[in-house]
């Protein structure tokens, strides 16, 4: 659920914090308050588009945090995880959006830089938002199918016609590149077989390059290497006054010392450890530096090596293991090349047992989702009867199409609000009053069904009263036993259904207006709902009215 949102300096909001609750939480105020700024700044944070001019006047920037509170949050977490982000921890997600004045802006998710683009591959998973200027998820021919799906319980089956269906693709690829639509194959091969053994004949393993660089480091720098081995020698052990004659000779006096001396025996014992070691250290210099020679014959036949496998990286990728990858490819290639007609035949073959195979499944999922379809039209008819659309009726129409991703069938919502009406496509007739209460009465068939924990609906109740009010409060509290739910309207009717109510207001203070949100007791909203009703103060008749709608709610 979402826990928390802070606003601040956006339009007319200096700085609110709103604390939601569970279910259903409804927000009024009067016209102009400033109720869809809640909305808007909700938007934000989901990562959609900013406009800078809605920055309150006289500051730089504005900034939203929405903090949720999740009871799943493993789909949450598998996007944090897809970009680097790390997961929730107990659930808790939190968002934060800075919009500038100057362009630049600021994105965290749980305090990790993130992206607007990220913000919105999060929205999608956490609100659905409905409103009469929003993009309706509900008109998207790929939503509709996935509600009917989630409707018909078909998930399962509709996985096992994907998995079909991306065989084919992937069979399908496989033929089209062997076929080849980049010149004569007779060429391609000549290609191809240039490149294999021109990679094979260098002989690379992937230690070859690091292999050339250290001992031609070592060929390249041989005098060197030998005066310095020499001179550590004959400071270790070689030279006059080296360091082991200087050991021998301070052990011989720490002999006579440990005879006068009873704490002179370890010193001796240290000293006679420190020549052996300083022995073998100058063993070790010899035996390493014993085969160093500096031949240019060797150090040229290095030189072209590390030349050669240069060359080969800077056409091949890169890297010593790019190349090899190449030569793998190649090979591959070359291979399917020189038994094309065969591996032509044995593709078709496979296409046409996956083809079989796809169209199987996916006339099993067409049969499903018809069955589906009927008993989800009914169902949709039936609450759109409740709110508003007495006459009303709602289809699911099917249509064959060519095999794709989601299956064999185009699926078209279709809506008839009016009796003698002809029933068309969802998309084509309906207000943004009419499609809110379609996603209604589509939240409350499906309420059981959807993930997405909050949904947001701003002015639902558009053009619609009296009755029709009821329904719509009632549809709303329904949908609130299985989502969180936000609501900003302006029928009482509806308002007496939240568990929450929140007003918006706004007042001017020091010359500038402020608008705030503040949670109603019982008493507040009792005035609200009188204010709501009556359009002015509360009378003694709008407050008895409003607590009477209050316990038909509470009901």
């Amino acid at each position: 659920m979402l826990q928390t949102l802070r606003v601040k300096n956006l339009a007319i909001v200096e700085n609110i914090r709103v604390d939601f609750g569970k279910g259903l939480n409804v927000i009024t105020g009067e016209t102009g308050a400033g109720k869809s700024i809640v909305v808007g700044a909700l938007g934000l944070v989901l990562g959609e588009r900013a406009d800078r001019g809605l920055i309150r006047s006289g500051e730089t920037q504005c900034g939203v945090e929405a903090v949720f509170q999740l009871a799943d949050s493993a789909d949450v977490d598998a996007v944090l995880e897809d970009l680097g982000i790390e997961p929730c921890e107990d659930g808790v997600l939190v968002l934060r959006r800075i919009v500038a004045a100057s362009g630049s802006g600021k994105v965290l998710v749980n305090d990790a830089p993130a992206t607007v683009q990220a913000l919105r591959r999060i929205g999608d998973l956490l609100v659905d938002m409905h409103g009469p200027h929003d993009h309706q998820s509900l008109l998207n021919p790929d939503f509709q199918r996935d509600l009917l799906d989630s409707f018909g319980h078909l998930w399962k089956l509709r996985a096992a016609y994907e998995d079909a269906h991306g065989a084919v693709r992937e069979l399908e690829q496989r033929r089209a590149a062997l076929e080849g639509d980049d010149g004569d194959t007779a060429e391609q091969i000549e290609l191809l077989s240039y490149r294999v053994k021109e990679i094979a004949a260098a002989e690379l393993t992937p230690e070859t390059e690091a292999e050339l660089e250290r001992e031609h480091i070592r060929v390249a720098n041989a005098q060197r290497i030998l005066e310095l081995a020499e001179g550590i020698r004959n400071a270790l052990s070689e030279g006059e006054g080296s360091a082991c004659d200087g050991a021998s000779a301070a052990g011989n006096a720490l002999d006579e010392l440990a005879g006068l001396l009873d704490d002179a025996a370890p010193w001796r014992d240290e000293a006679r450890a420190a020549a052996v070691q300083l022995r073998e250290l100058s063993d070790s210099v010899e035996q390493a530096t014993r085969d160093v020679e500096g031949d240019p014959e060797r150090l040229q036949w290095l030189e072209d090596r590390l030349a050669l496998v240069h060359k080969l990286k800077r056409k091949y990728g890169g890297s010593v293991a790019a190349v090899l990858e190449t030569a793998e490819r190649a090979q591959t290639r070359l291979d399917d090349l020189a038994s094309r007609g065969e591996r032509l035949a044995e593709i078709a073959k496979a296409q046409a047992a996956a083809c079989g195979a796809r169209d199987k499944t996916g006339l099993a999922l067409r049969q499903a989702r018809e069955k589906a379809a009927g008993a989800l039209a009914e169902a949709i008819t039936r609450e759109l009867q409740d709110l508003g659309f007495p006459h009303g009726a709602f289809a699911v129409g099917l249509t064959p199409v060519e095999p794709q991703a989601g299956g064999m069938d185009a699926v078209e919502f279709g809506f008839a609000p009016n009796v003698g009406e002809a029933m068309r496509s969802l998309r084509a007739i309906a207000s943004s009053g009419e499609i809110s209460r379609v996603m209604l009465a589509v939240k409350a068939v499906l309420a059981a069904h959807d993930r997405i924990p909050v949904l947001v609906f701003d002015e639902i109740d558009a053009n619609v009263g009296g009755e029709t009010g009821n329904a719509v409060g009632e549809k709303l509290a329904a949908v609130a036993a299985n989502h969180q739910v936000l609501c900003i309207t302006h029928l009482p009717q509806v308002a007496v259904y939240g568990a929450t109510h929140f007003e918006v207001s706004k007042h001017v203070q020091a010359g500038r207006t402020r608008t705030g949100i503040a949670a109603l007791d019982a008493h507040a909203r009792e005035e609200e709902i009188a204010r709501m009703l009556g359009g002015r103060g509360p009378t003694r008749t709008s407050l008895q009215h409003a607590r009477e709608l209050l316990r038909e709610g509470s009901g």
